[in-house]
């Protein structure tokens, strides 16, 4: 390949596609408008100024869209990082609050570089539907306080602006549905004059881009381990969202991504935006959705020119930003609910040939994310089910059956399965231990040792027999079951 050709292959397909150009601009646009209520609102929960909000929306949303490892995700200010920091602002102020997002960004570096991002395998299926859902849900549930106790006007636009965002993708999808939604909605409040909710009535915008500087605390021991705590929580609940995300977007785009980066990527968003005075945040799965599955945008243009047009429309368009009814904003993400909810999961085919653990946990998933409007909460608990649900079930698929020898010398018992802490409890009592004749064999050619709790029941099995005067045989250890028997018989409990 001659240099010129490597150096086409090196460059961003928004550089030589005029229409990929396109889709991630105006994707990129549609999430900025998206992102301002909804920074706001974070502002708000978080006790601090709207502008915290934004800024920290702005930092993320660029920084990521270099140092991330999934392309097309939207990272800004988030409520699971605001819930998580609003008590420390509340109790410490302001500045504590910025050390903490700083703190949180060095936690996140430190935890992408051990690869936390290598234990996203250990999260089931089922966990991962029951948060996609769960997801869909808050996102709809968070609408609805836009569409209690508000002028008549609101629900007629409401109507019509998911009106468009239906039937206008079936005329064109030259331009993003959402975008043409907002624009017309806009125009006609404001020429019809109609008083409803409008963005500028959630907060006062920015009227100037942050200024980088240091928080205003006092740098000793004690100020380390007063932040500390919220830093290293707010650190693993944006990893887990962020992680939980890229995951998503990769399901939805049929590419991979790299974790590990993204870990790390996230973590230096939250150090530049604490330095700039942000609030902090991690990735936006609604907006993400905005971005990925309802504006198709794929690379990391859209992701940079988001933050980007977020400070344009705060600082340049602010009085027009300010006249978007909120009801065209409720209508997309209404829309980004509908088309997150993984409809399919909850059919009756589906439900019907599933096993009753797997629903069980999609279900729990479900209800703990809704319940404590936690996504990270969510995901622990869901997997944590799953792996009672896996132990239980692998549990009982231990079988012992016994074969005496005709002239009644010997037992040979023949152990088939998986044992481990919960198959081997039950293994002690599967022997006769009173009728057996003198020698005993048990035979694991078809089961495999896991822990030091199966090696344990096996050394019981033996003392047990010891007792009546008994030998006991262990034949047919595979290697690594053989190495951890060899190495722990005997040292469990002093001796046989």
């Amino acid at each position: 390949m001659s240099p010129a050709a490597r150096l086409r292959g090196l460059k961003p397909d928004w550089i030589s596609d005029p229409r990929v150009w396109r889709t991630e601009v105006l994707a990129g646009l549609v999430v900025a408008l998206a992102l301002i209520p909804e920074a706001i609102s974070f502002s708000i929960i978080a006790g601090v100024d709207p502008a915290i909000g934004l800024f920290a929306s702005f930092t993320m949303a660029v920084v990521i869209s270099v140092v991330g490892g999934r392309r097309a995700m939207i990272s800004a200010a988030t409520g699971a990082v605001a819930l998580v920091i609003a008590p420390l602002n509340q109790e410490h102020g302001l500045g504590h609050l910025i050390a903490a997002v700083i703190l949180a960004g060095v936690f996140q570096v430190a935890l992408g570089a051990l690869g936390v991002a290598k234990l996203m395998r250990f999260i089931p299926r089922s966990v991962m539907v029951g948060f996609v859902n769960a997801l869909a849900i808050l996102i709809f549930m968070a609408q609805v306080p836009e569409l209690h106790d508000v002028p008549w006007a609101v629900y007629p636009l409401l109507a019509g602006g998911l009106a468009l965002l239906v039937f206008f993708p079936k005329v064109t999808t030259v331009v993003p549905a959402p975008l043409v939604s907002i624009v017309v909605l806009t125009v006609v409040t404001v020429a019809a004059g109609v008083a409803v909710p409008t963005v500028g009535e959630k907060g006062e915008l920015p009227s100037s881009l942050p200024v980088p500087g240091l928080p205003d605390v006092p740098f000793t021991f004690d100020t380390l381990t007063t932040i500390a705590p919220y830093a290293f929580a707010m650190a693993l609940v944006g990893l887990m969202e962020s992680l939980m995300t890229a995951k998503l977007v990769d399901d939805i785009t049929d590419t991979r991504s790299d974790k590990t980066r993204e870990s790390i990527g996230q973590g230096v968003a939250n150090i530049v935006t604490g330095f700039f005075g942000g609030m902090g945040g991690c990735a936006m799965i609604g907006q993400t959705m905005i971005n990925v599955k309802v504006s198709g945008a794929r690379t990391r243009l859209s992701t940079f020119l988001a933050g980007v047009f977020l400070m344009v429309l705060c600082v340049v368009f602010g009085p027009v930003v300010s006249d978007i009814p909120m009801a065209a904003l409720v209508a997309v993400m209404v829309m980004v609910s509908f088309a997150t909810f993984d409809w399919h999961s909850t059919a009756p085919g589906t439900l019907r040939r599933m096993p009753a653990g797997e629903i069980g946990v999609m279900a729990v998933t479900v209800v703990a994310v809704v319940a404590t409007h936690n996504l990270a909460i969510g995901v622990v608990v869901g997997s944590l089910t799953a792996m009672v649900v896996f132990a239980r079930r692998v549990a009982h698929l231990a079988e012992v059956t016994a074969v005496t020898d005709p002239d009644g010398t010997t037992v040979v018992y023949r152990v088939t399965g998986e044992l481990f802490f919960a198959s081997s409890n039950d293994l002690v009592g599967r022997f006769d231990y009173a009728g057996d004749p003198a020698k005993v064999v048990v035979d694991l050619s078809a089961a495999h040792v896991w822990d030091a709790s199966s090696v344990a029941a096996l050394d019981a099995i033996e003392t047990k027999y010891a007792q009546r005067g008994k030998t006991v045989e262990i034949t047919g250890l595979n290697a690594p079951s053989a190495d951890l028997h060899g190495r722990l018989t005997g040292a469990l409990t002093g001796g046989h």
